[in-house]
This record gives C-alpha cells, structure tokens and sequence, in this order.
C-alpha cells in the first residue's frame, strides 16, 4: 500500500465511526423505548416471586405466591368468564373484519366509512365504558352481563381487527378472483382457494387481536360487568382493596402475561416463521 493511500484510508475508517455512532444516536431513543416498555414486564415477573413482593425490592426468591394462589381459586371462574367472552369476542371480530375488509376497499367514499369504524380507537375507555352503560341499560334495556360484555368488548375490539384484514386485503389483487371466475370458479371456492390464503395472516391477526384485546380489557368491563367479573375486574377489584391477597395478583398477572406471550409468539411462529421455512 503507497503512503499516498493512508490518508484516504484513515478518512474512509472517519467516516465509518461518524456513521455508526450516528446510527447508534439515532436507534438510542429506540432502545430506551424498549426498556421502559418491557423492564416492568420484567419486574412484575421479579416481585411475584419474591418473599416480600409489596417491598418493592426483588430478594429471597419463593414460588409461595404460586402456590397460594392455587389454592385460592376464587380467580378461576373469572378467568373462564374471560376466556369465553374472549374467545367469542375473538371469532366475532375475524369474522366481521373479513367481511368488512374484503369489501371496503371496494367500496365508494370508503374513507368515511373507515374513519366510522376507527373513531371509537380515539374515545377513553371510561367514556365510551359510561356510553355503552347508558345504552344498553336504557335504549335496549338490556340486562349486564354477558352479553353486555361482549358486545362491549367487541366495540372496541373490532376496529383493530378490521386495520389487521385491511393490511392484506388492501395488496391483493382482484385480477386473480376475475381468472378463476373466468375457469368457472364459484364464489366459495375463488374465496377459499385464493383469497383466503392471501388474507390469511390478516385473518388469524384480526382474531389475536379480538381475543387478547377482550381478554385484559377493564376499563369498558367496570361499566357493562354488571354482577359479572372477568378476570382484569377480579384483579383490579383485589388490588384496589389493600387486602393481603395483592401479593397473589402479581403472581396472577405474571401467568396470565406468559400465556398470552406464548399465545402471541405461537401465531408469529405459525404465520412468519413457518411460512418461511415452507
């Protein structure tokens, strides 16, 4: 290498250390993002299984939480109760997003209509919590409780769901339904054999989405619950009563986020990975 080269050499390296601590500055707000995102995660796993949990200083790690909190099943049945509603909350808005999103970009003034279905994402829980009270209760004289859940939930579920189809179906392209009616494919089948497959991964997302969304909603249940508890009510009716049953929330709460984690990564797993690897 002729001397004439070392400057530009040492240059070319100035530059590369310039552009990657700017790279590092630019992706630092990011990490920092991440950390206070999921060190609370982390610390609610620390403190339920600590000694002293309301401390708030992990030390002398115990699983006694855990085995006190199965043998306290008053949170059993709110947790079914919030399973079913979730389940059919779920299959609802998959469903109705389906529908809905296959069809709305077709649609004329369909920014309207999309602004309609989206607004409720905008209201406070606690207003539209009051809103569905009043409704239901008044206009439809409906009694609370399960059905007032789950037609809560679904509310505010569903626009998720929709946005979810509304990725895939919005990148799909029609031609491919007009080929196969042209081969004298019905309406099933161009549904099940082409569209669905491309929609899939939207599909199953709406679902997760309307399943987890109704699972830990509280804000809407404290309102439509009536005499019904899901299992966010029965938690924050616990942990608002400075009973000595708090500690066993934390450990509740760690179960039910390792759940819906193993949930979340098997349908990352099935839509992403797995398709990859095919």
């Amino acid at each position: 290498m002729s001397a004439a080269s070392w400057p530009r050499l040492r240059l070319k390296r100035r530059r590369n250390l310039d552009e990657a601590w700017r790279s590092w500055l630019s992706a630092c707000p990011g990490y920092v993002i991440i950390g206070l995102i999921y060190a609370p995660i982390v610390w609610l796993g620390l403190m339920s299984a600590t000694s002293e949990p309301l401390s708030g200083i992990p030390g002398d790690f115990t699983g006694a939480w855990y085995e006190r909190l199965f043998q306290n099943t008053k949170w059993v049945d709110p947790l079914w109760l919030s399973i079913l509603i979730a389940a059919v909350v779920g299959l609802a808005s998959m469903v109705c997003a389906t529908m809905v999103g296959r069809a709305l970009p077709h649609m004329r003034g369909r920014g309207p209509v999309l602004f309609a279905v989206i607004l409720p994402l905008f209201v406070p829980g606690v207003i539209m919590g009051t809103a569905l009270f009043m409704y239901f209760r008044s206009f439809m004289g409906l009694r609370l409780g399960y059905w007032s859940l789950g037609l809560g939930h679904f509310v505010w579920a569903f626009p998720f769901s929709l946005l979810a189809v509304l990725v895939m179906a919005s990148r799909f392209d029609t031609r491919l339904l007009d080929a196969a009616a042209d081969l004298g494919a019905g309406a099933w089948e161009r549904f099940w054999h082409i569209e669905f497959p491309a929609l899939r991964p939207g599909i199953i997302a709406a679902g997760l989405f309307g399943f987890l969304l109704s699972f830990n909603e509280l804000s809407r249940s404290i309102y439509v619950g009536g005499r019904k508890t899901t299992l966010p009510l029965y938690a924050w009716a616990q942990a608002s009563s400075h009973t000595s049953n708090i500690p066993l929330i934390y450990a509740l709460n760690t179960l039910a986020l390792v759940a819906s984690l193993i949930l979340i990564c098997g349908a990352f797993w099935a839509l992403f990975v797995r398709r990859e690897r095919a």
